[in-house]
């Protein structure tokens, strides 16, 4: 299970810059990886873990701005098609690191 954070946050003023680099510190500090501006991903082992890090998220929400979360499945996530660009080789696109006890 993956549990995607995006967002469309303003930093038209010096507090909102703030709180823009206050949230997504927050995300990093959880384990997400970003996979493009602004877009989020973090692998979670169930639902109930990804709905219990969605509600974690929402404790350090900045005040102003559009955040959305979507869960998606291994398979969801892997079935993603790069239009353009090069796909990373790494661990934020594949399940490799994932361990189910």
């Amino acid at each position: 299970m993956r549990l995607m954070i995006m967002f469309d946050l303003p930093v038209d003023t010096a507090h909102q810059r703030r709180e823009y680099r206050r949230f997504r510190k927050q995300l990093i500090n959880e384990g997400f990886l970003m996979i493009q501006y602004s877009v989020y991903v973090r692998v979670c082992v169930s639902r109930q873990s990804a709905n219990f890090m969605e509600k974690r998220v929402s404790t350090f929400l900045p005040e102003a701005g559009v955040i959305q979360s979507l869960m998606l499945t291994e398979k969801q996530y892997s079935d993603m098609h790069f239009l353009t660009g090069k796909p990373k080789e790494d661990v934020r696109n594949t399940s490799d690191r994932t361990v189910i006890l």
